[in-house]
C-alpha cells in the first residue's frame, strides 16, 4: 500500500491483467525506426496507435470492466475521459454486453473520439471547457445517477494494471531493450510501463515525457504534492493536460527521469510519423518522436523504446499540421 492507502501494482498484478485482457486487445507490433535509428542507437516505436480504438487505454478500461459484479454492471458504468478512454470503455463495455455506458468528455474533445464512442455504443455526455472542468461536473453527473464510476488513471489500481501490459509486451518482444520512454497526462500510463519494465529486467530505464503546456509532472514533484487540477496552457496534445493521477504520484520513484518537450517539435514529430514513419497518430502518441528529435544524444539509452500511445487524431488538426510542414518546407526549398 501507498503512503495514502492506495493500492500500490506489482508484476504479478499486470501479469494477471495480461491473462484476463488477452481476447481484447492486439500484441501491437514493435517496428524498428530506420529513420530515428542510428549505426549505434536503436529505436524501437511500440504502436498503441494501432491498438483497439487506437490508444492504449483499451487495456486498463478491459481489465477492470471484467472485474465488475453484476450487481455494478446493472448500475451501468460511467467514465470521464478527454476521449480515448471513454473509447476503450465504450468498446469494452459493447464486449462484454454492459448496455449502461456513459462517457463524460469536456466540450473541445475532437469529432474523431466523440465518433468512435458512439460508435461503439457509449452515451456521450458533454460537460465543461477542459478535462479538469469535466471531470468536476462529471463526478457530480455519475453521484446523481448512481453509476459505477471507471476510473481513467488517477487512483484505480486495475486501470494501471491492465496499462501496465504495453511495457510486458516490449520486454517480450525485444528483451534488449535499455530505455523506455511514454508519454504523461495523467502519468498512469508512464508509472506501469515502469513497473512492468524494470519487474522483469531492473536495468531497464523507464522515462516519462510532458509537453511544455503542461509541466504537472514536474512540478508536483518539485512541490512534493500531488497537482490532481492544473491550468495548462493551450495545447496540441488534449490528452496530456490537466492534473496528475494519486497513485502515480504516489509511485513516482519507479520512474528514472522525465523531458519536456515543445509544443512546435511535436507538431514537426507528428508530421515525421505520416510522412516518413507511414504511421496515424495522434499528437500526443507522437510526444516520444518529438523527444528523440529534440534532445537527439541526451536521451539515455542505445535500445530504445518509444510508446506511441495514440492514433485518434483529429482529421482537420491533422490536415492543417502538415499542410503547414509542407508549406514551410517547400518555402525553404526554394529560398
Amino acid at each position: 500500500m501507498t503512503e495514502q492507502g492506495l493500492k500500490a501494482i506489482k508484476l504479478s498484478d499486470i501479469e494477471a491483467a495480461y491473462q484476463r485482457i488477452n481476447a481484447y486487445i492486439y500484441k501491437t507490433p514493435l517496428e524498428k525506426s530506420h529513420y530515428l535509428s542510428r549505426e549505434d542507437r536503436a529505436i524501437f516505436l511500440k504502436l498503441e496507435c494501432q491498438q483497439v480504438g487506437k490508444s492504449f487505454k483499451i487495456r486498463g478500461a478491459a481489465n477492470k470492466l471484467n472485474l465488475l459484479t453484476k450487481a455494478e454492471i446493472e448500475k451501468g458504468v460511467a467514465t470521464i475521459s478527454s476521449g480515448n478512454h471513454g473509447i476503450a470503455v465504450a468498446y469494452a463495455a459493447a464486449k462484454l454486453g454492459i448496455s449502461k455506458v456513459r462517457i463524460i468528455v469536456p466540450e473541445t474533445t475532437p469529432e474523431s473520439k466523440l465518433e468512435k464512442i458512439r460508435f461503439y455504443g457509449g452515451e456521450v455526455v458533454l460537460l465543461g471547457n477542459n478535462y479538469d472542468e469535466a471531470h468536476m461536473m462529471g463526478m457530480a453527473y455519475i453521484d446523481k445517477y448512481g453509476m459505477v464510476y471507471i476510473d481513467g488513471g488517477d487512483f484505480d489500481a486495475d486501470i494501471y494494471a491492465g496499462q501496465g501490459t504495453a511495457a510486458l509486451e516490449i520486454m517480450e518482444q525485444n528483451p534488449l531493450i535499455d530505455a523506455i520512454y511514454v508519454p504523461i497526462g495523467g502519468g498512469a500510463f508512464a508509472i506501469a510501463s515502469a513497473v512492468a519494465a524494470k519487474s522483469v529486467n531492473p536495468n531497464v530505464k523507464v522515462y516519462g515525457l510532458y509537453s511544455e503546456a503542461c509541466p504537472a509532472w514536474l512540478e508536483s514533484i518539485e512541490q512534493g504534492k500531488c497537482l490532481v487540477t492544473y491550468d495548462s496552457a493551450p495545447s496540441i496534445c488534449e490528452a496530456m493536460v490537466g492534473g496528475i493521477g494519486a497513485l502515480a504520484f504516489e509511485m513516482r520513484h519507479w520512474l528514472d527521469g522525465a523531458f519536456e518537450v515543445k509544443e512546435s517539435i511535436i507538431r514537426e514529430a507528428l508530421c515525421h510519423a505520416v510522412l516518413n514513419e507511414k504511421i496515424v497518430v495522434e499528437a500526443s502518441g507522437a510526444v516520444p518522436i518529438a523527444a528523440v528529435m529534440q534532445y537527439g544524444d541526451k536521451l539515455p539509452g542505445k535500445q530504445i523504446a518509444l510508446i506511441l500511445s495514440g492514433g485518434n487524431v483529429d482529421s482537420s488538426l491533422l490536415q492543417c499540421t502538415l499542410a503547414d510542414h509542407l508549406s514551410i518546407n517547400q518555402s525553404t526549398s526554394h529560398q
